[in-house]
């Protein structure tokens, strides 16, 4: 056994790991969060939403796609890295939904009610980049008068 060879194919191993580590990007989920369906609760108009929070690309490319619908008092928080105009359509979706763009405090930017399944490929786009995405049971916005700079307690 060649046992430099095995030192510096080790020490290689531990150089590319340490070099992944710092580049690879950190999916920023609000403090006490998780990736678990209905295990967090976000406030907003005076309810409570139970929220399935989905933070990393695979999740966010699938979102509500294939669900028959959304429960009142439910919806998905989509979480980003970074603030952007984040593009929403309504691709293997069954039923509308009202779509809140956030800040990163929690700040509702833009919005778009009663989004129809029909709309796609149509993607929305907000006016402002955003860090959030909220999307909630069609007429949740309406029903409780949610308006552009409400706040979304995360």
């Amino acid at each position: 056994m060649n046992w430099k060879k095995i030192i510096k194919t080790v020490l290689v191993l531990l150089a590319v790991a340490l070099i992944v580590s710092f580049i690879a990007p950190k999916n920023a989920v609000p403090q006490g969060a998780s990736t678990e369906t209905g295990n967090r609760k976000v406030a907003l108009a005076g309810q409570d939403i139970r929220v399935t929070v989905v933070s990393t690309s695979a999740e966010r490319a699938k979102g509500l796609g294939g669900r028959t619908g959304l429960a009142q008092g439910e919806g998905m928080l989509f979480v980003f890295d970074t603030d952007a105009k984040y593009r929403f359509w309504m691709k293997d979706m069954f039923f509308s939904i009202d779509i809140l763009w956030l800040s990163r405090k929690g700040e509702v930017l833009d919005m778009r009610q009663n989004v129809s399944p029909a709309t796609y490929p149509t993607a929305f786009t907000p006016s402002a980049p955003a860090r959030y995405v909220l999307e909630l049971p069609a007429g949740f916005a309406q029903a409780y008068n949610v308006k552009i700079g409400d706040v979304v307690s995360l």
